[in-house]
């Protein structure tokens, strides 16, 4: 049997001149590195049949009986889409946040046609951080990285595609959870991709979620929570998007004051201009969480004491 051995000069030759990337020539811009994380991360693959399928079954058989069993949703306003429903147009859902447990709540929420038909934008810094956390996001919610500083033009431009499909949008126009359980000011990306695409936007207002997982909390405290959906708001014709921000706030922050009080008195508030805001009253700290408390249902139905 005939053992060839190695050629000595080659491994000369390989110590001599070793493999190195190929580099830049001086005055030559630099390719700039490929991402994959954060905002280029690429969630076409969560919209495959595979995909799609995969997600429904954990939508209907996790995610659906986990929060029936931690948030217990009162689902309130369904009927406001009925004229929607009919059509099954995409739908841009505006919502405030409290808590990582609102997005499976509204997605769990959506009457159908939208359930199955709809993507999350998601923060990129957050969720997208790295390939693990973007897969999982991607897969269970079907989201898209959006920038939370403002809206790129890649991340418009995708959302913007998908809603032109024929995809709805689950978007919270504050850009974070709230820290303290009032609302934070809306920014205009959602008003930006409704004047865009001609899709209507409904607001959605969330309440108990903050209770259930605070910012900065790590356990669960199960809780009742309440889903309540807004008629749908459409871009006037010359309207600007922070007019359409605001109007699409203000929706949202009825929809609060509806949930406290009662529709009828929430409405008058929303003629005069007397609703209150989502941002709570202005003082230190255990002042608003003291009004926080007062704007609870379940304190302001307590009987008065002492009795009349």
């Amino acid at each position: 049997m005939k053992v060839e051995l190695p050629d000595p000069r080659r491994k000369l030759r390989q110590l001599a001149f070793p493999l190195v990337a190929p580099t830049t020539p001086l005055g030559v811009e630099p390719r700039p590195k490929e991402r994959r994380t954060g905002a280029d991360y690429d969630t076409e693959w969560a919209r495959s049949f595979r995909a799609r399928w995969t997600r429904t079954v954990l939508l209907e058989s996790v995610l659906r009986p986990t929060a029936a069993a931690i948030a217990r949703p009162r689902r309130r306003g369904i009927d406001r889409l009925a004229d929607l429903q009919g059509a099954g147009e995409p739908v841009i859902f505006c919502a405030n946040h409290h808590s990582h447990v609102d997005t499976p709540i509204v997605l769990t929420s959506l009457p159908e046609p939208w359930r199955y038909q709809v993507f999350v934008g998601a923060a990129a810094d957050y969720f997208f951080r790295n390939r693990a956390t973007g897969a999982a996001a991607s897969l269970l919610l079907n989201a898209i990285p959006i920038e939370r500083a403002t809206v790129t033009r890649r991340s418009a431009d995708l959302a913007a595609n998908l809603i032109d499909d024929g995809w709805s949008m689950l978007i919270f126009p504050e850009g974070g959870r709230s820290p303290d359980g009032w609302g934070q000011d809306f920014r205009g990306g959602a008003a930006y991709l409704a004047r865009r695409t001609g899709a209507p936007v409904v607001p959605i207002h969330l309440s108990g979620t903050d209770r259930i997982l605070p910012k900065g909390a790590k356990r669960l405290r199960p809780g009742p929570t309440t889903v309540t959906f807004g008629d749908p708001i459409r871009a006037e014709e010359g309207e600007d998007t922070r007019r359409l921000a605001t109007r699409i706030e203000a929706a949202v922050a009825a929809l609060a004051d509806e949930h406290t009080s009662d529709w009828y008195a929430a409405r008058v508030r929303a003629h005069t201009g007397d609703t209150p805001g989502l941002g709570g009253p202005d003082g230190p700290s255990w002042r608003r969480a003291w009004a926080l408390g007062e704007r609870s249902p379940s304190r302001r139905r307590r009987a008065a004491w002492p009795p009349r």
